[in-house]
């Protein structure tokens, strides 16, 4: 028994677990790698002080076989770094940094690889350029999963550096390498196992999401059927980088403690608390030190694990100070509205970011966009899509399909969409006839389904949209266990509220509790859920002034319509009686009731405000927008979001 035990590597695990790392299924492992790639070029982009323009090319070369390519115009990775950061496992710079930043633990880019070597045989293909003077670097790179290290296969084991100029764009094009040119950037090739579908949880989808909470990058997208997608910036600004902040106290755990005072340099325990962790001053050192009764000039080498003991009981009763917040970036209010109204259609918007908060002694911050109206998304589907989606689709039914592939689209819209293009709801949507196709498409058209539909919700973590886990995130917890019949909209006990809502949730932390490797779902920390809590209320006030406006507003109007409807016979009737002039008197009844009804003349500009009158009649806040839904234009090859905004105000 003991001959046959040994030890495995990671890369080894994580090749028979790679459902851990979000490549369970085809459909799956397609999203997963295209969003390690992309989350990459981001945070390589943003480090280097560097606008993003992103290139994501999805090509399928044979029967459930597609090839991945993502460019990026980052910095370009150094020669000897390349190997490792795309052939090995548990590689990064992004692990042991408390800042913000999407990848945390150096598995995903390299797991997808492996994922590709394993289902296709095809390996990782990676040109990467850092100036337009030097050469760029070309490797073809697959992991040995047993030893979790990198295994060159072009150039001898060494790679292919390309000459800079023409002659290198010479070798690029005679030997079919994909390089859209850039002065510099890093671009990966990856061919896997995958499926392709559009709607609910597809690459269509997270890049959609990706364009809404980074507004500042330029996203161009060619998909398998040769659709040409292009996310202009809106903000030509980069977020603040955040910076690097030491660990807080009240987030180390004991065994943590206990191993920083093992592996610490000679020091005494009062500089080893003032070096080590954040907000921990000379006083607060030495308030832990008293109470743990050790001296504040003993060296930290002499201190045991009894030490160790004292000095975490102590800390967790000394008053330290939150940790710094410049080490989290979050998105702002500013650009959540832009974003939202570059993609979403709607005619309210609304967001608010939480103060900063703490949870383990890590700090992050929430932010929330809400969006209401606009047209159901079964109305904005194309004829061609729509059969393209039906011949994609795995659904059974047509009533799961229509469910599962529109997102907020609930089964009692599918329900009415299904009775009015005259179909069964257990026909197999893959199979409908022609005409049945065709009928389905105009009830799409033609029905309104908008105040039936499930509010949407779009989570984020550190700007990167989840797709999967929705269930078990504390995110749409949260979501469902808010009232939001206080704010206008109908809501079943235990289910998402109905109408044509989409919501934005997103946390920034220098660590986001992940609920699995896979980064699907964040979990349940109280301190989490508390302040989603209040970022829901915070937006969802605003919604339920607006609604409430103009519930007002349609009432005086139908109100106002009564009353002319009637004021002629009335003036008649009155003249007759005491032989008035009928028109002057019917001129001085439409101006009483005009004067009563005034509120169905109101105008608000796009903040929210009555026009001409006085801004606290209605006073929503400073991070509220409201345009005419008829306006909305599409979200490709828009420019200038801010711009379009207050033209449509004014």
């Amino acid at each position: 028994m003991a001959a046959s035990q040994r030890d495995i590597s990671v890369s080894e695990f994580f090749a028979k677990n790679r459902h851990l790392l979000g490549f369970d299924n085809p459909r799956k492992a397609l999203l997963t790698t295209v969003k390690e790639a992309v989350d990459n070029s981001l945070d390589a982009c943003e480090e280097a002080g560097i606008l993003p323009e992103i290139w994501v090319h999805i090509e399928q070369t044979a029967n459930n076989r597609y090839k991945v390519g993502i460019q990026d115009n980052g910095p370009g990775i150094l020669k000897k770094q390349i190997p490792l950061i795309f052939g090995k496992l548990l590689y990064g710079s992004k692990f042991h940094r408390l800042r913000q930043s999407r990848g945390q633990q150096g598995i995903g880019i390299s797991a997808a690889g492996m994922y590709g070597v394993q289902t296709t045989g095809k390996p990782v293909k990676i040109i990467s350029k850092v100036s337009v003077r030097k050469p760029a670097h070309y490797y073809e790179i697959q992991i040995d999963t047993k030893t979790n290290q990198p295994k060159i296969l072009n150039g001898k084991g060494d790679g292919i550096d390309i000459p800079p100029g023409d002659k290198g764009n010479t070798y690029i094009e005679k030997h079919g390498i994909e390089w859209v040119e850039q002065p510099h950037g890093t671009r990966v090739t990856i061919e896997l196992e995958a499926k392709f579908v559009r709607g609910r949880g597809s690459v269509d989808e997270y890049l959609e999401q990706t364009a809404i909470a980074n507004p500042h990058i330029t996203l161009h997208y060619l998909d398998p059927d040769d659709y040409e997608y292009e996310y202009e910036r809106s903000a030509k600004v980069l977020p603040p980088e955040p910076k690097e902040i030491k660990p807080h106290p009240y987030g180390v755990e004991l065994g943590r403690l206990a191993q920083m005072l093992a592996d610490s340099e000679p020091m005494s325990a009062s500089e080893f608390f003032r070096t080590k962790f954040s907000r921990v001053t000379g006083p607060v050192a030495k308030k832990i030190c008293e109470g743990s009764k050790v001296s504040t000039r003993i060296n930290v080498r002499k201190l045991d694990r009894s030490h160790a003991d004292k000095l975490y009981h102590t800390i967790q009763e000394t008053k330290i100070s939150p940790p710094a917040t410049d080490c989290i970036c979050p998105i702002g209010e500013d650009l959540i509205l832009k974003g939202l109204h570059q993609v979403v259609p709607g005619e309210f918007y609304a967001a608010a970011t939480r103060p900063p908060s703490v949870y383990r002694g890590n700090p992050f911050q929430i932010e929330v966009g809400l969006a209401y109206g606009g047209t159901a998304p079964t109305q904005n589907v194309t004829e061609d899509l729509l059969l393209e989606l039906l011949e994609e689709t795995d659904t059974r039914t047509v009533r799961q399909f229509l469910i599962h592939t529109f997102n907020g689209l609930g089964g009692e819209a599918a329900d009415k969409l299904v009775k009015e293009a005259g179909l069964k709801t257990r026909q197999n949507p893959s199979k409908l006839k022609p005409k049945e196709r065709q009928k389905l498409y105009e009830a799409m058209k033609n029905v309104n389904v908008a105040e039936g539909q499930q509010m949407e919700v779009m989570r984020y973590a550190n700007r990167v949209p989840l797709q999967f886990q929705q269930s078990a995130c504390a995110v749409t917890q949260t979501v469902l266990n808010t009232n939001w019949r206080g704010y206008g909209l109908s809501q079943s006990r235990g289910a998402m509220p109905k109408g044509p809502v989409t919501l934005m949730v997103h946390i920034a932390s220098v660590w986001v509790p992940f609920t699995s490797e896979s980064k699907e779902a964040i979990a349940n920390y109280p301190e989490i859920q508390k302040e989603i809590r209040l970022g829901l209320q915070s937006v969802g006030r605003k919604l339920g002034m607006y609604l409430r406006r103009r519930l007002k507003v349609r009432q005086q109007s139908d109100r106002r319509e009564i009353f002319l409807r009637y004021l002629k016979e009335v003036s008649t009737a009155v003249s007759e009686i005491n032989g008035a002039k009928r028109d002057a008197l019917y001129d001085q009844l439409v101006k009483v009731a005009k004067k009563h009804t005034a509120e169905a003349d109101m105008k608000l500009d796009d903040r929210g405000r009555p026009i001409d009158e006085k801004p606290e009649d209605m006073n929503l806040g400073d991070n509220v927008l409201i345009v005419d839904p008829s306006q909305h234009k599409a979200a490709i090859n828009r420019v200038d979001v801010g711009e379009e905004a207050s033209d449509e105000a004014e």
